[in-house]
Formats: structure tokens, sequence, C-alpha cells
């Protein structure tokens, strides 16, 4: 089963709350609401996002403030943020977003259509990554399992092999279509982010490559 995404959606006004809920209730992914800066960095502490959604005007903590608390704790700093303003201050109010860490800044209204469109990518960005921990997971567990039984134990780790193979071939196939379907919109950080992902992707591949012929042959674990 595959497990949904979370996305943080921050915002003091719970009618622009149950507003964002209803346009990103289509993605089918969890969503979770934080009323202020100060719940939405409670709930980073604990759960995993595949982005956030953070209003700029907030009494207290501001948008602003907000993003940059994110961005200075390790577990978080990578969480793409998108801004929602209700009002333009120009340039200059635009560029403190970016230079918050966003990877967006969206004025109200906006268009439900575009919003969902530019959270579906960095789901799909984060769910590409999920699974790509998941093969590099499996993959120490077959290095693992081939220093713990030598030279007798070559056919488990030739299955685990055989099976990071076909997972990652899955991943790889995936992440090709999201990728032209990136160049299509455009979006630069999006774009940036799926080529972070193929580089990881190419490197997995590699070692895999690397690790097939010496399988039952003790090379596994002269590679060290």
């Amino acid at each position: 089963m595959v497990q949904k995404a979370k996305i943080l959606l921050v915002d003091d006004r719970p009618e622009n709350l149950l507003a964002l809920e209803a346009i990103l209730s289509a993605l089918d992914q969890t969503l979770v609401r934080a009323s202020s800066g100060e719940e939405a960095l409670k709930a980073l502490l604990t759960d995993d996002f595949a982005v956030i959604l953070l209003d700029v005007q907030m009494p207290g903590m501001d948008g602003f403030e907000t993003a940059a608390h994110i961005k200075r704790r390790e577990r978080t700093r990578d969480i793409p943020i998108i801004f929602l303003t209700a009002i333009n201050h120009g340039p200059h109010h635009t560029f403190r977003g970016y230079a918050a860490g966003a990877v967006d800044y969206i004025s109200k209204p906006f268009d439900p259509w575009v919003l969902r469109a530019k959270v579906s990518v960095f789901v799909e960005l984060y769910m590409k990554n999920c699974q790509l921990r998941e093969q590099a997971a499996l993959l120490r567990l077959q290095l693992e399992g081939g220093r713990a039984d030598g030279a007798g134990g070559d056919k488990e780790p030739a299955g685990l092999l055989a099976e990071l193979s076909a997972r990652l071939a899955s991943v790889e196939e995936q992440a090709e279509a999201l990728s032209k379907q990136l160049d299509e919109s455009a979006d630069a950080a999006a774009v940036a982010t799926a080529a972070h992902l193929e580089r990881k992707l190419n490197g997995l591949r590699r070692v895999l490559d690397a690790l097939e012929p010496g399988v039952g042959t003790g090379s596994v674990a002269a590679q060290d």
C-alpha cells in the first residue's frame, strides 16, 4: 500500500484553510492544518511533509519568520515552501519571500487549478524520493547480508539485488515521465529538484550494476 504524502497548510484564518482543503482534496493526500507559525513548527517536529503552503500575513510569527525557522532546521530545510499572500507589495516583497527560501510566491485570489498543479509536482517528487530511500535501505540490507553470510549466502543477496533492480527500474521510469512533464511546466525550482533526484537514481543504478556481477564471489564485501 502506497503511503500518502502530507501537505502542511498554514493560515490564521479558518476559512482560508477550508478553501485550501477544498482545492487540494482532489490530490488524495493527507492535509494537515496549522493556524499559526508556532503550530506549524510544532507539526514539523514529528511529521515529514512533501510541501508547505504558508500564508505570509499572520499575527505574531508571520510567514517570513516561520520560513526562516524551517530553513534553519536540518530536518526541514529541504521541504518546498509555497508562500500565499492576499496583498502585493511589489517586487521587494516578492524578493523577500524567495530570500526566505520559498520555491514559489502566489498572490490571492489564486487560480485553484494552478495551485493544485504546482502542489502535485512537489508531491510526486516527494514520493519518488521516498521510493529512492527504500531502494537504498534494501541495498544496505543486501550488503550487510553478503558480509554476514559469506560465500554460502549468495542466493539471498542475489534475490535482493534482483528485487532492488526491478524496484529501481520502476522508479526510473516514473522519474523520466515526471521530468518530461516538468519540461513543459518550466517551474525552475521543481526542475532543479527533479534533476537532483535523477542524479541520485543514476548513482544507485551504477552501484547496482557494479554489484550484480560479483554476487556469490565475495566481491561485494571486497568493495569496502
